[in-house]
């Protein structure tokens, strides 16, 4: 029998869907799972007949050639460094265990210089693009040993993405650098999918849209400088019925769950001392939304303002559009942060990010896929060293002139008592980042009083203290 070039350990709609694309690119792929009968559906499913499953791990390890490849497909957590010892007992020196799971970063530097003493390559790739992407095509981000990594490139590009024939698969840095930056995706996708759902309530509640003229909206929007996957599949959910004719998105319960990316991002930042604003709000709403029995009752005891606006059907349009640019605002912004904190984890890491070719990964395959990439594209293709996003020439422009609808957007729920948790904090860190002068120096003269912490002026240099308390 001849050997496989690599190896899949984890069938669940991931790990399935990766070996059938694997093995639609002419890849012999070996599988393991503890499940036969699930072995023996995706090998029945197989129409290429290029998978071969094993109920053994022994037999299939021995099933691939050296150095040994194999692929982990299995949540994040201590299951993995269980499995890892059990791999162990096979694998020899050179051999590749590469983790494609949403693991934490960390996790995987540790891992990774843990098992480089064995002799044992460990490589984080990040894989976005549900199970649809890891089918036809996935956005990857390739971490972990230069030489390696490069050698398993030309596999990952050829099941990746492809954005106008160009892979969105790329080697990225050293150890947890993979990872790292799809943790980062996941935060900008935690306060994208915020901004859009933030519209969705604006458009609902407040103008008392139908489901029907909301995905009309969003469809339209998808046509111009708001084209994006998240704005194409939310213009589909808008119309879904169910076989009674209801609007399945109407029967939703409002509970947004987590699996933990969006918090590693928040926390990672708070390290950094990075301002991730959006996406940090947008975590703490869907922590807000499963309270559901608190927000039941508080709707009871808590009043707010009446909604009683009536438009005119000429301000109701430019209403429209100022919703419509003020999202567009927001996801610049919320892309402004992601990528100021990959600069930041960048110097902290020393891994040395290219941006170009992130923002490239992210242009097909993956959830935050979108036509403003092309913009962050164009700006690093011609400065990798970009302080901020907003101070480039290709979004200074429509930030000036969007800043506008953004406030009215705000100022409006603000006034009918409309949550926009994510368009505040947007708007919020626009007007902080644009401002010479802060209010920081009332807070350094307070951990002055109170902690003698010191404090540095704009008229000497040096660190000073005053004593605050005596006449």
């Amino acid at each position: 029998m001849s050997l496989n070039n690599i190896g899949i350990l984890g069938m669940g709609v991931m790990g399935s869907n990766l070996a059938y694309n694997l093995a639609n690119n002419g890849e012999r792929v070996s599988i393991y799972t503890r499940s036969i009968e699930k072995l023996k559906n995706i090998v029945k499913n197989d129409k290429s007949h290029l998978i071969v499953s094993f109920t053994s791990l022994e037999d299939f390890i021995f099933s691939l050639k050296k150095p040994r490849h194999i692929l982990l497909m299995l949540p994040s957590g201590i299951t993995i460094d269980f499995l890892i010892k059990d791999l162990l007992k096979f694998l020899t020196i050179g051999d590749v265990i590469i983790d494609g799971g949403n693991s934490f970063f960390k996790d995987t530097q540790i891992r990774s210089q843990k098992l480089l003493k064995k002799g044992i390559f460990f490589i984080g790739v990040g894989i976005s693009g549900g199970e649809e992407g890891a089918l036809n095509g996935p956005a990857m981000m390739i971490g972990g040993d230069k030489k390696v990594c490069y050698l398993l490139e030309p596999l990952f590009q050829k099941i990746s993405a492809k954005y106008n024939k160009e892979p969105c698969a790329e080697y990225l840095g050293t150890d947890g650098a993979g990872h790292y930056v799809k943790m980062v995706h996941n935060g900008i996708e935690y306060s994208d999918m915020q901004l859009i759902s933030e519209v969705y309530f604006l458009l609902k509640k407040f103008l008392k849209l139908d489901n029907k003229k909301i995905s009309n909206l969003f469809s339209e929007w998808n046509q111009g400088e708001l084209k994006s996957y998240l704005i194409d599949i939310t213009s589909k959910i808008l119309l879904k019925k169910n076989k009674k004719g209801k609007y399945i998105l109407d029967l939703i319960e409002d509970c947004a769950f987590n699996k933990g990316t969006g918090l590693w991002a928040s926390q990672n930042a708070l390290e950094l001392h990075a301002p991730l604003s959006l996406i940090t709000e947008s975590v703490f709403f869907r922590y807000l939304s499963t309270l559901k029995s608190q927000r039941m009752l508080a709707s009871t005891l808590l009043t707010g303002p009446i909604n009683n606006f009536i438009f005119k059907k000429e301000n109701f349009l430019q209403f429209i559009e100022h919703i419509r640019k003020a999202l567009y605002l927001g996801k610049i912004l919320s892309y402004a942060q992601g990528f100021s904190q990959l600069k930041f984890a960048s110097k902290k890491y020393q891994w040395d990010f290219q941006y170009v070719k992130i923002a490239k990964i992210f242009r097909a395959g993956c959830i935050i896929q979108a036509d403003l990439l092309n913009k962050i594209v164009k700006a690093y293709t011609e400065n990798n060293k970009i302080i901020n996003l907003l101070l480039t020439s290709e979004f200074q422009e429509i930030v000036n002139e969007y800043q506008k609808s953004l406030r009215y957007i705000v100022v409006t729920g603000l006034k009918y008592g409309i949550p926009m948790p994510v368009f505040s904090a947007a708007l919020s860190y626009y007007d902080s980042y644009r401002s010479e002068k802060l209010p920081a120096n009332l807070i350094q003269a307070q951990r002055d009083y109170f902690g003698a912490h010191t404090y540095s002026r704009i008229d000497k240099e040096g660190i000073f203290h005053t004593n605050w308390v005596k006449k």
